[in-house]
């Protein structure tokens, strides 16, 4: 690539590069962009061959990002529409708050598994989790963490921009990625109503003024059953190829539809299954706004990429395993991990991850498929410090102080552990 191979040392000094200045505040394209650019320079290459590079790393991404675009209809139509607050409300009421803590964790985490964006998921059950936990005197800590953590289950087997980078930055079906995180999902959601559940008197409990600070006007929401049909759809059509693979149904086998024509589909279906159909233009420019910033870290990821795809690094990194002795396969979590961290997303860590470490881990002969649901699990254990958004979308959401919202950190990051223990244990050493 490029016409130039450069130096591990240069590789790795953009992506420090670009992980300092996206905690130093800024904007991560830029800081990806800039990362990429001085490591291609330092790493010997001319200003030539560093256009070149940071081009083609750029074009490797745009299958992800034409299917993050796709995504962003079936975001827009759940999000705008209430049929994500309906599906919520109709799971708490189903448990009742009796069982709160499971039914708020099942709540965020289903929403998130038909295409809500985490955060957003959190805010729409946040209303909820704040009028039981007030009756039940359950604290904001194991309220906030049932929240979490069903949302961080939720995101690994959803059609949401980290599953879809992680799909493709390894090259599999993302029907197949999802069926695969969903053992780990479980784990994750069972280890969230655990440790919730014994935490529930830790911290400070709701007040008055909590719930009238975050409580939401009362929306004019559309019927369960309506509001199932963009989800139902979704999920249907994603997954009749995988059942014809494992059930060898040769008809069902042969239905190979991308994700960038079912995403779509099924927002439409939903909308007119609500009778939002004049919504359409608006849900799905709704829909894109919520991807662009994704987008453009995507596209900033696409030049890191190319910086490490055009560099020796990859195959210094499978050296220096081979020599310490340790698996191979702890390349896949840790990458997901510690890229996760450095820029406090699941979707960002991910796209660095998979872009930087994947040749690597593939040369190390982790199959694909086990390598995507590694990474991507790897991604959920620390990726909600306070760099990022997520960390204080979802303490706003609870009212939390900054110190509050610590304290939770902690217990998120057993939940991702968990679910990236299990992925590894099951596609790393099992399976």
């Amino acid at each position: 690539m490029g016409g130039v191979t450069i130096s591990w040392i240069g590789a790795l000094i953009g992506l420090a590069i670009a992980i300092i200045l996206i905690l130093k505040k800024l904007n991560p394209v830029y800081a990806l962009f800039l990362g990429a650019i001085l490591g291609a320079l330092i790493g010997g290459a001319n200003l030539e061959d560093t256009v070149n590079i940071l081009v083609a790393g750029t074009q490797s991404v745009m299958g992800t990002v034409i299917r993050v675009l796709a995504a962003g209809i079936l975001a827009g139509t759940m999000m705008k529409s209430g049929a994500a607050e309906t599906i919520a409300q109709a799971i708490v009421n189903q448990f009742g708050e009796g069982k709160a803590i499971l039914s708020l964790a099942l709540a965020t985490m289903v929403i998130t598994a038909v295409g809500v964006f985490i955060p957003v998921a959190v805010l729409i059950v946040a209303p909820i989790a704040l009028s039981v936990g007030k009756k039940m005197g359950i604290s904001k800590l194991a309220l906030l963490l049932a929240l979490s953590g069903g949302g961080k289950a939720g995101n690994v087997i959803s059609p949401n921009p980290n599953t879809i980078a992680a799909a493709h930055g390894f090259h599999v079906e993302l029907s197949r990625l999802m069926i695969y995180d969903f053992i780990p999902a479980v784990f994750g959601l069972a280890v969230t109503v655990l440790v919730a559940t014994l935490v529930k008197h830790k911290g400070v409990k709701i007040t008055a003024s909590d719930m009238i600070e975050t409580d939401h006007n009362n929306r004019d929401l559309p019927s369960l059953r309506r509001a199932i049909v963009a989800p139902v759809v979704a999920i249907v059509l994603l997954m009749i190829n995988p059942i014809g693979e494992i059930f060898h149904i040769s008809v069902l086998a042969s239905f190979k539809v991308d994700a960038m024509y079912i995403l779509p589909i099924a927002g439409v279906l939903g909308m007119i299954a609500m009778g939002h159909h004049k919504q359409i233009l608006a849900y799905s420019a709704s829909g894109l706004q919520n991807m662009t910033a994704t987008v453009l870290i995507l596209i900033g990821a696409g030049a890191i990429a190319g910086l490490i795809s055009a560099s020796n690094l990859s195959t210094e990194v499978v050296a220096l395993i081979k020599a310490s002795g340790i698996s191979g396969t702890f390349l896949a979590p840790i990458s997901g991990i510690l890229m996760a961290a450095a820029t406090a997303s699941t979707s960002t860590g991910v796209i660095l991850a998979t872009g930087s470490f994947s040749k690597a881990i593939l040369d190390m002969g982790t199959a694909p498929i086990a390598a995507a649901a590694m990474v991507h699990t790897g991604a959920t254990v620390i990726d909600q410090l306070p760099q990022g958004n997520y960390f204080h979308v979802t303490g706003s959401s609870m009212n939390m102080s900054i110190k509050e919202r610590m304290s939770v950190v902690p217990y998120e990051a057993l939940v991702g552990g968990t679910m990236a223990i299990v992925a590894t244990v099951l596609y790393g050493f099992l399976f």
